[in-house]
């Protein structure tokens, strides 16, 4: 069978001791630069691998609307490459004339325009969960993943923070997309004679002051992509869809409307992940994503967090995860499972890079109060919209 052998890993950088606080355990802090390599043949056994927890969000159908007689769609859209799943990733074809980068949804989804924003030449590998485009990485199958972790109006996207610990990616990047929502049409149909409008949830409630004064029946689906493909498969005129300008051209729909979320600075950012990092520099702004958890006590939040501050390092994001008194699955060094109880985790993004001194004993100062601290990833900083 074919082995791809796992490289053994650079030796990580020692952080110099300081009198404030215990140098040895300054020197255990790690600096992520795992190798990978994997077996396909053991895939089937590694995909059947299960978390100790019943994390998976609930099963959100795709949008099935009655047919109509009409007589088909604007483009043959049995053409589009289907998503991976996680029990049909050793499927995908592969070449190596170009980067391959995995996302969530289907063809025409906002992840993609990401991906695209990132690796403008890039082959873009649909995928049909957040997990499903982790594995892919894992396995060898693509180069990259690029998947949303928050947005400025709907805010976090928990279940990826979660799939970091579950996983051995780095964050070897971050791109941020200002969203233009779209409403789709059939060819020929005026947007009021919309009866009814399909789009992801988080859309549908970002538009919701256009679809209001509509007087639309809103309906949700697995995401943007899907809503413009079921739009255009059903063939329903009194049915549209929100999505992007580029899922329009995607599945043969017009654009009847453009810019309707209620919110004009409305931005997207996404993580690009890899199996290995990137060597941090200092050329350019750099952002470092850190996950820690305390153990209880009066004030231990807010001494780990001074540990930036004494520094002059800035935050610029917070996001914690209550876990009490329920197992999360961490995957280890050796990309092995294990259950870990811990009350909170604690994600942080801060303004410097791993090759600065400063992020180094901040990140020192840290151990002495954390009961667990990995470093998800030091990249460059995406300012350009």
């Amino acid at each position: 069978m074919a082995l791809v052998k796992a490289v053994s890993g650079s030796k990580p950088p020692q952080f110099a001791a300081s009198h404030s606080f215990n140098s040895r355990k300054i020197r255990n802090l790690r600096y992520d630069f795992d190798k990978w390599g994997c077996c396909f043949s053991l895939l089937a056994a590694h995909i059947a691998t299960t978390t100790l927890e019943n994390d998976k969000n609930p099963n959100v159908p795709f949008v099935t609307l009655h047919q109509t007689d009409s007589k088909g769609f604007h483009k043959d859209l049995n053409l589009l490459p289907k998503p991976l799943t996680a029990v049909d990733l050793t499927s995908s074809p592969r070449d190596g004339s170009k980067v391959r980068v995995a996302y969530q949804g289907l063809p025409g989804a906002y992840s993609e325009d990401a991906a695209l924003k990132a690796y403008p030449n890039c082959e873009t590998v649909p995928c049909d969960e957040f997990e499903a485009a982790f594995k892919a990485v894992e396995l060898w199958l693509v180069e990259k993943a690029v998947l949303p972790i928050e947005n400025s109006v709907g805010g976090s996207i928990h279940r990826n923070y979660d799939l970091f610990l579950r996983h051995r990616l780095n964050i070897v990047g971050e791109v941020q997309l200002r969203v233009n929502h779209c409403l789709l049409g059939l060819p020929g149909v005026r947007k009021e004679e919309l009866k009814c409008v399909v789009s992801h949830p988080q859309a549908l409630a970002q538009c919701d002051m256009m679809l209001n004064d509509l007087g639309v029946l809103k309906i949700t689906a697995h995401d943007t992509a899907a809503a413009a493909h079921s739009v255009a498969l059903n063939c329903v005129r009194d049915t549209g869809a929100i999505a992007s300008s580029r899922a329009a051209n995607i599945y043969g729909l017009n654009v009847l409307a453009e810019r309707i979320q209620d919110d004009d600075e409305n931005v997207t950012r996404f993580l690009i992940l890899a199996r290995e990092p990137i060597i941090p520099g200092t050329d350019r702004p750099y952002k470092t994503s850190i996950v820690f958890s305390l153990d209880e006590g009066p004030g231990v939040l807010f001494k780990a967090l001074a540990v930036f501050a004494l520094r002059d390092i800035n935050l610029s994001k917070i996001e914690s995860r209550p876990l009490k008194q329920r197992p999360f699955r961490v995957v280890d060094d050796s990309n092995e499972g294990s259950a870990r109880y811990f009350d909170y985790l604690f994600y942080i993004d801060f303004e410097a890079s791993m090759a600065d001194p400063r992020a180094q004993y901040a990140l020192g100062h840290l151990q002495e109060f954390a009961s667990f601290l990995r470093i998800l990833g030091c990249y460059p900083m995406d300012r350009v919209l």
